[in-house]
């Protein structure tokens, strides 16, 4: 298992989703969670900027806990933890994907 505490001051998160957004055209959204899917964290990008100049996405981000969110819905929780264990298990965190 994966540890997701990387330092005092850190998170690691492992890319769980990738949807595009309903209200804003080309736009990406990147949900990131820990292996026990209890927290999550996104990102937005322009889909643009992943044809422009190389802005990679990473199989894991590291972030300070006040950019996370609880994950309520146990269902969500669970699924949240099951790809984040895969992302850790098949990737290190610094892959492109």
């Amino acid at each position: 298992m994966v540890d997701d505490e990387t330092s005092a001051d850190e998170i690691r998160a492992w890319l769980v989703e990738r949807t595009y957004s309903d209200d804003e055209q080309n736009l990406v959204i990147l949900v990131y969670a820990t292996t026990d899917g209890e927290r999550y964290t996104c990102k937005e990008r322009a889909l643009t900027s992943f044809t422009g100049p190389a802005r990679d996405t990473y199989a894991a981000i590291d972030a300070s806990p006040g950019n996370f969110g609880d994950v309520t819905d146990p269902d969500e929780r669970e699924r949240y933890a099951a790809e984040a264990r895969r992302m850790a298990n098949e990737h290190e965190p610094t892959d492109t994907i």
